[in-house]
């Protein structure tokens, strides 16, 4: 196994203006396990109830990824409902049952103790943290995700956590809020200096940006005609960009770049359609010929002499 994620996974109600689904299987450890799983092994520990459906094990199972350590106890299974129908990008909730992920104690085996790449999706970040600690040695690459009622509720919880990861992926919202940073290359660099050597923002529609002491780098959103869903884009993104980054070894400048277009790659898929119908049924050719659309809407040749530019 090569990732670890800890998250969770969930069965969301979501209307968009292209229609409602009700029930359908999301949590952030399902997007970023699916999306991963399509280049590496992948690990997943969370909770669910006994009211989770045997087609969706196997669905985990069918691409691969260890569900040893996804609990099945007494209750229901963490449920989410919300609408983008005022704008795509943002997501108004309806309800939030926690249900059995209220009490969720994360636990890890001796075999997912000692993955060499770790991504904490998404929950309290005490319970974060917690995993960390949990680990047989250092990773070598541990990234975490966050959101609004973290830095709200838990700041002093998530500013350790985030002193101790080293890659941070977060919305430009989120990123704002916690620094008082308007200027998003300003909040990038607060964030930088609280410990992570790589920050990643998402930017919805816009993409996202990548921000260490050394480079900057912009990755562009796929033009697409149609967003069906949104609702897992980031931890579509960050399964694919983590994914990438484990299956190569590749934690370079120039593998941290790729493995951002790989994640924008998987985000474009995983908003095509409600909930994971599009990554869980991807195949190697299709994520290809995505990829390299996304070399084409990034590249251009200079012209010898100037960079190319007309300069007097």
């Amino acid at each position: 196994m090569k990732i670890l994620v800890v998250g969770s996974v969930a069965y969301d109600t979501v209307e968009t203006p292209e229609g409602r689904h009700e029930s359908q299987l999301g949590g952030s450890a399902s997007y970023f396990s699916i999306a991963a799983s399509h280049f590496t092994e992948v690990g997943m520990v969370g909770v669910v109830g006994r009211d989770f459906q045997d087609q969706d094990l196997r669905m985990y199972e069918g691409h691969g990824i260890d569900i040893s350590g996804l609990k099945i106890v007494d209750g229901k299974t963490f449920r989410w409902s919300g609408d983008y129908l005022q704008d795509i990008n943002t997501a108004v909730t309806h309800e939030t049952q926690l249900n059995v992920f209220a009490d969720f104690e994360p636990s890890l085996t001796e075999h997912h103790a000692a993955a060499p790449f770790l991504f904490l999706a998404n929950i309290e970040p005490s319970l974060q943290l917690r995993v960390l600690d949990a680990m047989s040695e250092r990773p070598q690459l541990v990234a975490c995700d966050t959101m609004n009622l973290w830095i709200d509720i838990a700041r002093p919880q998530l500013s350790e956590l985030i002193s101790k990861v080293d890659i941070l992926t977060i919305n430009e919202g989120e990123a704002r809020q916690f620094t008082d940073e308007q200027h998003l290359p300003t909040a990038a660099s607060a964030l930088l200096l609280s410990g992570p050597s790589t920050v990643v923002i998402k930017r919805g529609e816009y993409g996202a940006a990548l921000f260490s002491e050394n480079f900057n780098f912009a990755a562009p959103a796929y033009p697409l005609a149609k967003v069906v869903d949104p609702t897992g884009a980031g931890d579509s993104f960050a399964g694919g960009f983590m994914g990438y980054i484990a299956a190569t070894g590749d934690t370079t400048e120039e593998g941290l770049r790729r493995g951002a277009i790989v994640g924008s790659t998987m985000a474009s898929f995983a908003v095509e359609a409600f909930g994971l119908d599009r990554i869980r049924n991807l195949t190697p050719a299709d994520i290809e010929e995505r990829f390299k659309a996304f070399v084409e809407l990034t590249r251009f040749e200079p012209i010898s002499g100037n960079n190319g530019l007309p300069l007097r």
